[in-house]
């Protein structure tokens, strides 16, 4: 019978988890998050300030101190097992910087104190989906890459060979023509700043840039495109391994409940 005695101390931290693991602290959470990213876009500007500089520095601090409070919480119900979350990872991460002091040779740090704000990432679950997806994506992309940065390499070469001596600033040695590359890929002033000062001197060189753009832009473009979408469907609509995973796991929770019942039964009839 002792063997099955409940843990008081197991007990009072499921429910601790349980409460932090809740809508409400979730919301009060995200709503301090979004008070804290006004807060800091407002300490940017000095007029402001100079007017509201103490209760502005006032209520950041306090709202710190809530996240650590939220963190300490947290690893109080879970231990250090929470780190094995890489969102409590990360969390730990951003609120651990807004704490180290941001003077002397930390003072680039007061410039991160705005991540803090990317904190509403690891609180929202879609969000949440949507870079799991992303990092889903990036083995697909490599291959992708690799496919792009050889059309850069063999695009700048040629235009460097048949434009630099006319165009040095854009085309005069292989690192201009792959910046210049860049910008015409990003259909950025690509006609009227590039395309069509080149084509004075060059008539055919439309012959170039149609075709390095039809295959830059659209092509390779949408190939990660692509490679995103399907990270993202595959993220969004579990397997059916996980799915039977989720059943097992409920039926196990299941029984642990009903075995729960069964002992403070039989220590309520117990004489």
């Amino acid at each position: 019978m002792h063997e099955l005695e409940l843990n008081p101390s197991s007990d009072w931290r499921q429910r601790l988890g349980a409460v932090m693991d809740g809508a409400i602290i979730q919301r009060l959470i995200t709503l301090l998050i979004v008070i804290n990213a006004v807060i800091l876009g407002l300490q940017t500007s000095p007029s402001i300030m100079t007017d509201w500089g103490t209760p502005l520095l006032i209520l950041d601090t306090f709202i710190l101190t809530c996240f650590v409070i939220e963190l300490a919480l947290r690893f109080t119900a879970r231990g250090v097992g929470l780190l094995r979350d890489p969102w409590a990872v990360f969390d730990c991460l951003v609120v651990g910087i807004a704490l180290i002091p941001a003077s002397g040779p930390f003072a680039v740090l007061r410039a991160l104190r705005v991540l803090r704000v990317l904190r509403l990432v690891s609180i929202n679950p879609s969000m949440r989906k949507v870079v799991q997806a992303l990092l889903a994506s990036l083995p697909g992309m490599g291959s992708i890459v690799m496919l792009m940065g050889l059309v850069f390499y063999v695009a700048a070469v040629m235009a460097t060979q048949l434009f630099g001596e006319s165009f040095p600033e854009w085309f005069g040695n292989i690192g201009a023509s792959l910046y210049t590359l860049f910008q015409v890929m990003t259909l950025e002033s690509w006609s009227m700043g590039i395309v069509r000062p080149v084509m004075e001197e060059h008539p055919l060189a439309w012959l170039f840039f149609v075709p390095y753009i039809l295959v830059a832009t659209f092509m390779m473009l949408n190939l990660f495109i692509a490679v995103i979408v399907n990270a993202m469907q595959n993220t969004h609509e579990p397997n059916a391994e996980e799915q039977a995973a989720v059943a097992r796991e409920q039926a196990i929770l299941d029984e642990l409940r009903a075995l729960r019942s069964e002992v403070a039964e039989l220590r309520r009839n117990a004489p």
